[in-house]
């Protein structure tokens, strides 16, 4: 009998020890989850960000070319063209 009570006790302890492990990886997992969110909306917001600034200096870019391309067409055109 008391052998049979120690394995029943080794089974319920191994059991719980199971279900204990599994709820630390659920929490592990959860608060992965979690930091995993966070960083994703950190990266949404930095590529937001980055998309908004290329946006800019592209702009930017183009209205100088277009400056540019204006002042040489009017300075250059008549040199070469007369």
């Amino acid at each position: 009998r008391t052998k049979s009570m120690i394995m029943i006790m080794v089974m319920t302890m191994r059991q719980m020890m199971m279900i204990m492990m599994m709820m630390m990886i659920m929490m592990m997992m959860m608060m992965m989850m979690m930091m995993m969110m966070k960083l994703m909306i950190m990266m949404v917001m930095m590529m937001m960000v980055m998309m908004m600034m290329m946006m800019m200096m592209m702009m930017m870019m183009m209205m100088m070319m277009m400056m540019m391309t204006m002042m040489m067409g009017r300075r250059r055109g008549r040199k070469r063209w007369s």
